[in-house]
């Protein structure tokens, strides 16, 4: 199995190890494309657990996650949904943008976030206890959601919270490296361009330039395509499609490279 590549900004990694110990519910919050679900897959593997994984929308329901009854032949089975697996198996149970979850998820999720961290199927009418080394981790980006869908206070105070954000100048380079094999002058050079977005707050923009985005850059500008090409189509399509906001990024791509 391919080692998955993390670097640490700070104490996130013993934040994680002591939630775990303690049995306690962890809240990762920060803007998209940060390395908060590629920290979640770090730490699974580091700890040896099995990770299920799941991306709230509005379209999932609580029997996507829990479970159902499905024909099989001439009989009615009971099929476990990824959630319950999870609390049976002793899993990392990842909710990404929690936030867009709908409220019979919440719901369902309040038992496993207290003191009786337990799971009630009500199809079956069991309540299920989850295993000793099952944890809960959640994600959710506060200034995407603001003004469309809150995390309301009952449920975010259910964990203990982690903030994200984006890494020093030198750190992320470094990701840039690791993850692509680009060349350190072009690596910083990506890097003080996403600062430089990131700063220009009168763009309005409702997600800046991400770690993510710049690692695309430097994937494509590392297979051979030109680095403002490159810059255009992983940095400053993705982040508007208003042609104004668009432009005024590509101009800065063409004066930062």
């Amino acid at each position: 199995m391919e080692t998955i590549f993390y670097k640490s900004i700070g104490k996130e990694q013993e934040i994680f190890e002591h939630a775990y110990k303690n049995k306690l519910p962890l809240l990762l919050k920060g803007p998209t494309g940060t390395g908060k679900s590629r920290f979640v897959e770090f730490m699974a593997q580091k700890m040896g657990k099995k990770l299920y994984t799941i991306t709230c929308h509005e379209e999932t329901s609580s029997t996507d996650l829990i479970g159902r009854y499905i024909l099989k032949g001439a009989e009615t089975v009971w099929i476990d949904g990824p959630m319950t697996r999870a609390v049976k198996e002793g899993a990392f149970l990842y909710l990404d943008e929690i936030a867009e979850a709908r409220p019979d998820i919440i719901v369902a999720l309040h038992s496993l976030t207290d003191h009786r961290r337990s799971l009630y199927i009500d199809k079956t009418g069991e309540t299920i206890t989850a295993d000793e080394n099952f944890m809960l981790v959640a994600t959710y980006n506060p200034g995407y959601q603001r003004g469309f869908k809150e995390l309301k206070p009952s449920t975010r105070q259910r964990f203990i919270s982690l903030s994200f954000n984006y890494p020093k100048k030198e750190i992320e380079s470094e990701i840039l490296i690791k993850e692509t094999g680009i060349d350190n002058e072009t690596a910083n050079k990506l890097v003080k361009l996403g600062a430089k977005i990131r700063n220009l707050t009168e763009l309005g923009l409702a997600e800046t330039v991400s770690t993510r985005l710049l690692v695309d850059a430097a994937l494509l500008i590392k297979s051979g395509l030109p680095q403002r090409l490159s810059c255009d189509v992983a940095i400053a399509e993705p982040l508007s499609d208003d042609e104004d906001t668009t432009n005024a990024i590509k101009d800065l791509i063409s004066l930062s490279l």
